[in-house]
């Protein structure tokens, strides 16, 4: 801890946000982080914005003979779909990509006063502040789907889920073995209203 106060300024956080970005799941070598270094990450992840304090949300943290089972599952169920070998295949070696693999699982809590969606949109926060951990911890990372990640047959067979449930991300981290080129950015200009 830096023993800032909260509402101390933080430029060197805000030049890391004007300046992130994501690395390709495919380009990020198998080193992972420890698992002290993983849960601290998944704290940071676990402090976004959640109204209600509901925790709609949980982590699921495949090793490496889960993402194998898991790659093995996605190549069966894919042709059982109708999927082309080759989009079953792709499917399928999206678990090899990086080091660790976190899958943010989004878990709606019954609740009178949030609705469902407003809990999906907290577990898609808590995937944007794992990657941007991720990041700034000095690893590579990527948020990925994939045609699994809302399909509850592959999900309650392959990792128990439940009813409602489904992956928000697949948070993929690895050690950074190419540097990516800046992309275009949106015209915040040109999609800003300015209202008084």
């Amino acid at each position: 801890m830096t023993g800032r106060t909260p509402l101390s300024p933080a430029p060197e956080v805000l030049e890391f946000l004007e300046t992130r970005r994501s690395r390709s799941a495919r380009t990020l070598g198998p080193t992972a982080p420890d698992r002290a270094t993983l849960e601290r990450l998944i704290a940071c992840a676990a402090r976004s914005p959640d109204h209600g304090k509901l925790a709609p949300w949980r982590f699921v943290v495949l090793g490496p003979a889960m993402r194998a089972s898991l790659a093995t599952a996605a190549r069966a169920h894919g042709a059982r779909r109708g999927m082309s070998e080759a989009d079953a295949e792709k499917a399928a070696a999206q678990f090899g990509h990086g080091g660790a693999v976190v899958a943010v699982v989004s878990s709606p809590r019954p609740s009178a006063k949030i609705p469902v969606w407003e809990q999906e949109l907290s577990a898609g926060a808590v995937c944007l502040a794992l990657l941007n951990a991720a990041l700034a911890a000095g690893w590579g990372a990527n948020w990925l789907t994939g045609p699994f990640a809302r399909d509850p047959d592959f999900l309650a067979q392959t990792l128990s889920f439940g009813d409602g449930e489904f992956v928000a991300g697949f948070l993929h981290i690895g050690e950074e073995t190419v540097v990516p080129t800046e992309r275009d950015r949106p015209d915040t200009a040109a999609i800003t209203d300015w209202r008084d």
